[in-house]
């Protein structure tokens, strides 16, 4: 941008100047000085289009309509810049005279704050006389450069935000999508079994055919599929977190076959008593997996390995949240149960995107006019001012001793009975042959006790899930209620009182309780066994919120008037033992504590937090060291390459060492090995990688082969090989193939629980062991699996 000398006005006709390509070009007309009193001391400028020609923001004359936009045509610099400009006597061409002329009168100078001028010895940029005048000018420049940057960075595509965001928002769309059909299909279910008149086996066929249909449909569904869209899907995450590959397990096309198959399962209500949380953590991490591939290829990086890990865990977390809009716990819960190391790097990326979910899932119900605002999704009502009394903490501690044993009695069944049915000769090739029949008996034997007329009044069966918690979080003592009273059942669930189903006069409070922790411990044990799509937690959840309140109830008539502390007497609140005997059940068979953190997210009760966590801490102390999770039960069960945690921490287990259980016979390849002795170890053994070491006499490890590229590099060579010549792995070498280095390797002396954390950490598959850079043995899983086995269940002495 340079500025045109100034001089005196005159019209000159335009003359040629030469083009880039020989061509004649019209100098534009141009004003030499411009005496404005509206425009002060403002110069006049033209700027440069590089090879496009020239931008006039000269001011013409009154002979011609120079164009801006340079040679070639252009916008009307009249019309644009200059649209009201008519002159006193209403022709625009007596303006453009007067400032080609420099006799422009007052009347025009309103008209000039629509000219583009530059500030003398400015950068060049063009700006507005308006623009020009007012205040702060560098201040204003200096906030819309500021706001330039912010949305260049905020919005340049592929970054760990824009994808973290659609991740929680995607989610929360198919989870609220979901809960809305699935409420649909359940309505409808009960229109049909109460509209079906008074015949009890009409009665009995639509309550019991509706879920069989569905159990069925989703069982043979998914599994035509996919075989890997069965059952939770969070045992086989926390394997593929801990380094292993699970080939097609977080394909998109196992997506389709999880919805469907989940919505059909959760649309057969509570009579097979089944939730929703594992599986959307699973279909939350396929999402991930994919946004993932597609960040990857948008962006052109390459595979990074620890990249997909952290939208891995991400998804985890969003899975949870998105379920029981819950973004703390459901972060907190997704490393607990799938991370044994969890990097703080992905802290924010897991609370991000786990936000964004939880946010936009309760949004819909506000949208739906569902929720006159963002709320819990089970409201209570417990006191405030003393929510509990001191003595009661015994209570609560003795609550979650209860629910830690009656954990390992669960989890000891539910293994045990999976196994079974595993090893069973007829449920096997039941299983093996036709699963929709298999889960099509199994739903027809649930149905059939949950039938409300029979046993299933006597168990609640009549509510779904969430009124089954909403009813066990009733603060109101239902004992002391029906003392002197005996309300009659009702016909129909009464939204406002739906503690009345679980009073029947002859089984009273505490016997209907009790049946149901009977019915429904085995009960659910059989549900896990059918090969569709669901989820576990809920019912485990629910499972402990029984266990509190058939604990609170008894406090309550035990202490009538409440207990008596300083001379103030506080009433006992059954609903709170229901809260924290949730929590503490819950937290005993998954091995986590963050369990009492979503107690009071979806209740938003924090009131009781204290007793709530001290009775979650006494149920895992005592679960834990009993028996293992319901996850890792499952991985045992199905024999998923999974590295199990070293339980026994006493003394001794750190005296055993790496030399105790490494694997001594190795097969290693020397630099001077003849190709003939290669390619009989090539092809008599099977293992993956190789050890190279300097030769075969000093046996110091220089890297590592892997035995697919040596197969290549060995049949590349084959054909120059000259009959009689010796050749050695050396010359292989040398012709390209790669090697790796040893970046990593134990000695004989580690301890068992330094490799552990080795392997645990870095998601390790195998390392070699040296002794003074001399490979003496290996440790892979197996050899880590059987140590951490001896150790905890030692073998018996010869």
């Amino acid at each position: 941008m340079t500025p045109l000398s100034p001089a005196v006005c005159m019209c000159s006709p335009p003359r040629p100047l030469p083009g880039p390509l020989g061509v004649p070009s019209v100098q534009p007309w141009r004003v030499r000085e411009a005496p404005f009193p509206c425009l002060g001391s403002a110069a006049l400028y033209r700027s440069s289009l590089g090879s496009s020609g020239w931008l006039v923001k000269d001011i013409p004359n009154g002979h011609s309509k120079p164009r801006e936009g340079g040679r070639g045509g252009g916008v009307d610099w009249w019309s644009t810049h200059l649209p009201r400009c008519t002159g006193a006597g209403g022709q625009r061409g007596s303006v453009r005279r007067g400032l080609a002329t420099g006799t422009a009168g007052p009347t025009d100078r309103g008209l000039m704050e629509e000219l583009l001028g530059l500030r003398e010895g400015s950068s060049g940029d063009p700006v507005t006389l308006q623009e020009l005048w007012g205040p702060c000018p560098r201040i204003r420049r200096g906030i819309r450069a500021g706001l330039e940057w912010l949305k260049q960075k905020l919005f340049r595509v592929g970054e760990d935000w824009y994808f973290l965001m659609t991740l929680g928002v995607l989610m929360a769309l198919i989870s609220y999508a979901m809960n809305f059909a699935i409420s649909r299909v359940v309505r409808a279910h009960k229109w049909l079994y109460r509209e079906i008149g008074d015949s009890h086996l009409l009665r009995y066929l639509s309550w019991t055919v509706y879920p069989v249909a569905l159990v069925s449909f989703s069982s043979g569904f998914s599994q035509s599929i996919t075989p890997f869209s069965g059952g939770s899907g969070i045992p086989e995450l926390k394997t593929i977190l801990s380094g292993v590959v699970l080939e097609d397990y977080l394909d998109i096309k196992n997506f389709g076959a999880k919805v469907v198959g989940l919505s059909c399962t959760l649309a057969a209500g509570s009579t097979i008593f089944l939730g929703k949380v594992g599986p959307f953590v699973h279909l939350s991490v396929m999402i991930a997996a994919y946004l993932g591939r597609v960040r990857t290829k948008t962006i052109g990086e390459p595979g990074n390995k620890s990249k997909q890990n952290e939208m891995l865990v991400a998804g985890a977390a969003v899975g949870v949240a998105t379920v029981f809009a819950a973004p703390f716990s459901g972060v907190l819960f997704s490393i607990e149960v799938m991370s044994s190391h969890f990097s703080v790097w992905d802290y924010w990326r897991g609370f991000f995107a786990a936000t964004c979910g939880a946010f936009t899932f309760r949004l819909l119900s506000v949208f739906n006019s569902e929720e006159e605002t963002i709320t819990c999704l089970f409201k209570t009502s417990f006191p405030v001012d003393i929510p509990y009394d001191l003595p009661e903490i015994f209570f609560f501690v003795a609550l979650g001793a209860i629910c830690g044993v009656l954990s390992c009695a669960y989890l000891f069944c539910q293994r045990t009975f999976l196994a079974f049915v595993k090893t069973n000769w007829f449920f096997s090739k039941l299983l093996a042959t036709s699963k929709p029949l298999y889960s099509a008996l199994a739903a027809l034997v649930l149905a059939s006790i949950t039938y409300p007329p029979g046993v299933g009044r006597f168990i609640a069966s009549r509510l779904s899930m969430g009124e089954h918690l909403d009813s066990l979080f009733d603060n109101k003592s239902w004992a002391l209620m029906t003392r002197n009273s005996s309300p009659p059942w009702p016909r129909e669930p009464d939204p406002q009182n739906l503690w009345l189903e679980w009073y029947q006069p002859e089984f009273t409070i505490f016997g209907t309780l009790a049946f149901f922790l009977v019915m429904k411990f085995w009960m659910l044990i059989l549900a896990t066994t059918i090969p569709m799509p669901a989820g576990y937690f809920m019912p485990i959840f629910i499972l402990g919120a029984a266990i509190g309140r058939l604990l609170g109830e008894a406090l309550s008539v035990a202490f009538p008037e409440g207990i008596v502390a300083g001379g103030v007497t506080n009433r006992i609140v059954p609903g709170a033992y229901a809260l924290a005997g949730a929590a503490a059940f819950s937290g005993a068979v998954t091995h986590t504590i963050s369990t009492a953190l979503l107690a009071f997210e979806l209740t938003g009760q924090i009131v009781h937090a204290l007793p709530v966590l001290m009775a979650v801490l006494a149920a895992n102390a005592i679960a834990q060291s009993c028996q293992p999770s319901f996850y890792d039960g499952t991985i045992i069960v199905k024999k998923l390459p999974y590295l199990p945690w070293i339980r026994g921490r006493k003394i001794s287990s750190h005296r055993v060492t790496v030399e105790h259980f490494m694997n001594c016979a190795i097969t290693t390849l020397a630099k001077d090995t003849p190709l003939e002795e290669v390619v009989k170890v090539v092809t008599s053994t099977d293992v993956a990688e190789y050890p190279l070491v300097e030769s075969t006499e000093s046996q110091i490890l220089v890297g590592i082969l892997r035995r697919a590229q040596l197969v290549q590099a060995l049949q590349a060579e084959s054909p120059s090989w000259a009959p009689g010549q010796p050749r050695c792995l050396q010359d292989v070498l040398a012709g390209g193939c790669p090697t790796e280095p040893v970046t990593l390797q134990l000695s004989p002396e580690t301890s068992l629980h330094q490799a552990h954390h080795l392997f645990e950490l870095l998601n390790l598959q195998l390392l070699f062991v040296t002794s003074r850079g001399r490979a003496v043995g290996s440790v892979s899983w197996a050899e880590m699996k059987k140590a951490i086995s001896n150790l905890t269940n030692p073998p018996a002495p010869k």
